[in-house]
């Protein structure tokens, strides 16, 4: 039996996964703790993988989407996941080695230590935005770690999870990596199997529900969310150089990014010089939007009339909508980018994240009002700040919890693999990327150690004179 569930329509989802789970658990008994060489190895053939195949992976995405630029593909898919692959060869035995840590004097004479070991399976589940990077980035903390790991693509990128599936099959043995492909109720039974450990990347709504299933089976999670991260405009930043730089993360993948600004705060009386900032930049970046290939069409039809119906609401209930250009085509999911001033907490997209290329602007009079408007709202994955002002940039840092930050620019923290990567709150909880992930996909296991000789023997009962004496030192000391 393989593992598409498409390809075995009599056979249900939970058949298929409990199947390939029981193989690839087999494999992993029989081999517990992989050696450094096999786990290079499996990294050395995951990145031949993703070079051999990485053509026919870019244009399967580019045909899931209607249109997305190779360009984007390989900036924001295949560069981070092959530098992540990179990055754990490198460190990978240093992560591996046992750690020695020391005793207080009740532990003396012994010694002690801490061994990672690998969990066994772990499911990865990965959304439709970035289905490379999000899904690969994740197993390289898996194999690294000596893990053996279960796929599941979004039914949004068909064509990409059938390349993906072939390509996993030309380098993967079933029970090292497979993949699992189907639609919502394949994604509810894979959410549901008994993981070793399971990574979850989407939104809030669905994380909550991947979560409570996991939580029967005690599975421990690490979901990566969303949310409403925030860019805030300080009033000592260069507007000339921060809204490029902001737009270019908005923008990205027209908006469908997980860590894309939600929305800007920016000082009341620089409010229209941002607009015109951000017209500018965005005329620069994309000209010609209509036939403009670098610009990505939105997922889906449902997703396109999903951030329509939000401008709609918006504008009817009294927000100024700017189009930063023109070129909006329903017909080829074309969405052009918008700012939109005047929003309030009555509308849609003051509320829910929103995934696309409209950007509010939120004004504000002191940084004070600035941080309070963040903090009144859930914690969100990133956070954003513009400015030159150190005195201003230690109070956002120290007054706001957010998954990542990066200070005069955006999403360039995602990229490094020795920072962690992960949400708080709402946005998620636990962290990959580099040692953090290897780390979560393995089991620090304490070893303490006992010399044949031990003062412990001096606190068996029956207990008298000595033990009173041993015991009021370890009150006093211990």
């Amino acid at each position: 039996m393989d593992g598409s569930v498409s390809d075995r329509q009599a056979v249900s989802p939970e058949a298929v996964i409990e199947s390939v789970l029981s193989r690839q658990r087999a494999a992993y008994l029989k081999d517990i703790n992989p050696d450094l060489a096999l786990r290079r190895d499996r990294l050395d053939r995951l990145e031949r993988l993703i070079l051999a195949w990485q053509d026919r992976l870019a244009q399967a995405i580019s045909e899931d989407f209607g249109n997305r630029s190779p360009v984007v593909t390989t900036l924001a898919d295949i560069v981070p996941t092959r530098a992540a692959i990179r990055h754990a060869r490198r460190h990978l035995k240093s992560w591996m080695r046992p750690r020695r840590v020391s005793l207080a004097w009740t532990g003396q004479p012994g010694a002690a230590l801490i061994i990672r070991q690998p969990l066994g399976v772990v499911g990865i589940i990965a959304p439709w935005n970035y289905p490379l990077n999000l899904m690969l980035s994740p197993l390289v903390g898996a194999l690294a770690a000596g893990n053996r790991a279960m796929l599941k693509p979004s039914e949004l990128t068909p064509r990409f999870s059938e390349v993906l599936d072939a390509a996993v099959k030309e380098f993967f043995a079933e029970d090292e990596v497979a993949v699992i492909t189907g639609g919502p109720e394949v994604a509810a039974a894979f959410s549901a199997a008994p993981f070793d450990h399971l990574v979850f990347t989407g939104s809030t709504a669905v994380g909550r529900k991947v979560a409570e299933a996991a939580a029967r089976n005690l599975t421990p999670v690490t979901l990566e969310l969303g949310g409403k991260s925030p860019a805030i405009i300080d009033a000592s930043a260069d507007l000339d150089r921060a809204v490029p730089r902001l737009i270019w993360g908005k923008l990205l993948n027209s908006g469908q990014t997980c860590v894309a600004p939600d929305y800007a705060l920016v000082p009341r009386d620089r409010v229209e010089d941002f607009v015109a900032a951000a017209k500018a930049a965005a005329e620069k970046q994309y000209p010609r939007l209509a036939d403009n290939p670098d610009y990505t069409s939105i997922i889906s039809a449902r997703h396109f009339d999903r951030l329509a119906g939000l401008i709609d609401e918006a504008r009817a209930k009294g927000a100024e909508v700017i189009e930063l250009l023109p070129g909006t085509d329903p017909a080829r999911r074309i969405l052009a980018p918008v700012v939109v001033t005047g929003a309030n907490d009555t509308m849609a997209l003051m509320h829910e994240e929103i995934f696309g290329p409209i950007l509010p602007v939120v004004p504000y009079d002191t940084l004070d009002e600035a941080l309070a408007f963040i903090n009144a709202r859930d914690r969100p994955l990133a956070l954003y700040w513009f400015g030159t002002d150190k005195a201003a940039e230690g109070r956002v840092l120290n007054g706001t919890i957010s998954g990542g930050v990066t200070i005069n620019d955006t999403i360039l923290h995602l990229a490094q693999d020795n920072l962690p990567f992960g949400g708080v709150g709402a946005s998620g909880y636990g962290a990959y990327h580099g040692e953090a992930g290897f780390v979560a996909m393995s089991k620090e296991k304490p070893v303490l150690r006992q010399p044949r000789l031990s003062a412990v023997a001096l606190l068996y009962p029956p207990y008298g004179r000595i033990a009173d004496m041993l015991l009021k030192v370890l009150a006093k000391f211990g």
